[in-house]
Order: structure tokens, then C-alpha cells, then sequence
């Protein structure tokens, strides 16, 4: 039976798909769900809600003046940029955020785009749909060479769990894994630990796995690109401004790196203007839209930890 001494308001529910069960949150409260909200449509939606659930909308002052009544907000993700917290504390609103949930599926989105470029698939795939290979006189199709992943150098920027677990996949497949700590707080000594300069000269694929702040803003510019090998990789995993997006097609376009696999955009949806869509050669960038994090499995117990951390502070406040 629902405590309906408690009403739960999802701001954005559609931001963590539609495909999950969330019929659990019935016993905790009187829910409300918005498939998205304005800014303009917070503070009315708000004003009677104890708990509000939320993944990208902005929770200040001007969002939830209204809500006299709110006790906790929860993010439905790992970053809390768009919190106020400062705003939350002088008021005594509590927040949570779940980290830890999305490191199984980054870890293997970060190897699905870096095949996807270092075998030339999209090359191969069309080859064959496009019936070319039926009419081919030889069994092996040699027009795209690629390297094997084993003995390769791999560099990562960011070693906190997701970087880790990039780490031991990478390491699995004969890699030599380094890394670049960004806040010169995260160290391994399994792993080689190298200034930035040094990774980007000696790496042939480079992950970042890093957070954006102001020491990762635009860290990935033109002049970090120019230290990188004409045969390297570069993938984004972590956030959209930490690679200079118009520095990086340049780089594309002019042969400076092979190629990038980018998960994050520094706009998202991607803009209309974005430089990807202006490419001279497309075939070297493959990006996916934001999509990293949203395995079933990883939504679900992203879910299913936001649904505890209520019952616990339900069962603190009673």
C-alpha cells in the first residue's frame, strides 16, 4: 500500500526511458510524472511535492520557490551540475545522485566504438550489403587494413571506476595501459601514470573517462590533437566540453588523427550547426547519442537504487 503521506514528482520521466517498470514507486508515495518540463512549468508542478525525481532539469531558487512542502531531491544520474546546492542547503532539502551504476555498460560501449573504427566495420558492412562481395573473385577483402588491438599502447584520461574497468578490458586484449589523472587524485600503480603531454604522444587509442570541470574544460584542443599520432584513436565517454569540437574536425578533416568515437557532444541533442555535420571525411568519426549508460541493465539499477534511497529516508522522517 502507498505512504501517501508522501508525494513524488518526476520532472522528466522520458529522460530514463520508457521502457522500465517503475511500478514500485507506487508504494512510496502519491506519484506524479511529467514526460518533460520547461523551466517555466517547475514551479507549479512542484509546489505540493515532498520528493521530486529528476535527471536534467535545473533545481534552484527560480525552479522551486514554490515548493514549501519539498524534503529530498533525486537525480536520476551521477553528475549534479544542475543542482543548486547551496540554494538546497539553506533551505535543509536534502539531494542524492547514484554513481557506480553505468560502469559495466560505458566500459563496453568504450570498446564498441573503438571497433567499430579500428576495423573499418561500417566499410566492411557495406561492402558486403551492397553485394560487392558476392561478385568478388577473391575470399578475403583487403581494401581497409587494419592492426591488431594487442601490443597496442593505451592511454586513458580519468582513472576513476569507469577508467578502471576500461583498464582490465583493455589489459585483457594485451593492451599497455597508461593513464592521466586529471585531479592528481586517482592513482594505480598497476597502471603507468604519465603527464598529459606524454600520453597523448605515446598512445595509440585515448579514452577520456574523465568529469567536466574547469581543469578538463576543453582539455582536448588543437594543440593537445597535434601531439597525438596520425594513427590514434580518440574516444569520448565522459563529457561533451572536454574535447574542443570544431578543433577535433579540423583534426579529422587534415589527417592530424585517424579517428574519434564520441558518446558525448558539448550540445545535446547534437546542435544544427554542429561540425560533424560540415565533415570532409565522415567515415573517421562515429558518434552515438549519448547512449553509453543506457543498457537496460544499467537503468534499471539506477532505478532501483533511486527507489532505496527513498525508503531509506522515508524510514529516517517518519
Amino acid at each position: 500500500m502507498a505512504d501517501n503521506k508522501y508525494k513524488i514528482v518526476f520532472l522528466d520521466r522520458k529522460t530514463i526511458g520508457e521502457d522500465l517498470d517503475l511500478t514500485g514507486y507506487d508504494r512510496l508515495g502519491e506519484i506524479v510524472m511529467y514526460d518533460f518540463s520547461d523551466p517555466g512549468e517547475v514551479p507549479e508542478r512542484v509546489k505540493d511535492a515532498d520528493i521530486i525525481v529528476l535527471n536534467k532539469t535545473r533545481i534552484d531558487e527560480s525552479s522551486i520557490y514554490t515548493a514549501e512542502k519539498l524534503k529530498l531531491v533525486c537525480v536520476t544520474a551521477t553528475g549534479t551540475n544542475n543542482l543548486d546546492k547551496d540554494y538546497l542547503a539553506r533551505r535543509s532539502i536534502e539531494w542524492r545522485n547514484v554513481a557506480g551504476y553505468s560502469t559495466e555498460t560505458v566500459a563496453q560501449h568504450t570498446f564498441a566504438l573503438l571497433f567499430y573504427l579500428f576495423e573499418h566495420l561500417p566499410y566492411y558492412d557495406e561492402y558486403v550489403k551492397s553485394g560487392s562481395y558476392a561478385g568478388d573473385r577473391l575470399f578475403t577483402h583487403f581494401a581497409k587494413s587494419f592492426h591488431e588491438l594487442n601490443g597496442k599502447t593505451w592511454g586513458i584520461i580519468g582513472l576513476g571506476a569507469i577508467g578502471h574497468r576500461v583498464a582490465e578490458i583493455a589489459g585483457a586484449f594485451g593492451c599497455k595501459v597508461q593513464y592521466y589523472s586529471t585531479s592528481g587524485r586517482n592513482h594505480d600503480e598497476k597502471y603507468r601514470e604519465v603527464d598529459f603531454s606524454e600520453l597523448l604522444s605515446t598512445s595509440d587509442i585515448i579514452s577520456v573517462h574523465a568529469p567536466l570541470n574547469d581543469d578538463t574544460l576543453n582539455l582536448i584542443d588543437a594543440a593537445a590533437l597535434k601531439k597525438m599520432k596520425p594513427s590514434a584513436i580518440l574516444l569520448n565517454l565522459g563529457r561533451g566540453p572536454i574535447v574542443n569540437e570544431d578543433d577535433l574536425c579540423a583534426a579529422l578533416d587534415n589527417g592530424i588523427i585517424a579517428g574519434a568515437g564520441l558518446d558525448v557532444l558539448s550540445v545535446e541533442p547534437m546542435r544544427t550547426d554542429s561540425p560533424f555535420l560540415k565533415l570532409k571525411n565522415p567515415d573517421r568519426v562515429f558518434i552515438t547519442p549519448h547512449i553509453a549508460w543506457a543498457s537496460i541493465e544499467a537503468r534499471r539499477r539506477l532505478m532501483e537504487i533511486i527507489e532505496g534511497q527513498i525508503k531509506e529516508w522515508q524510514a529516517g522522517n517518519r
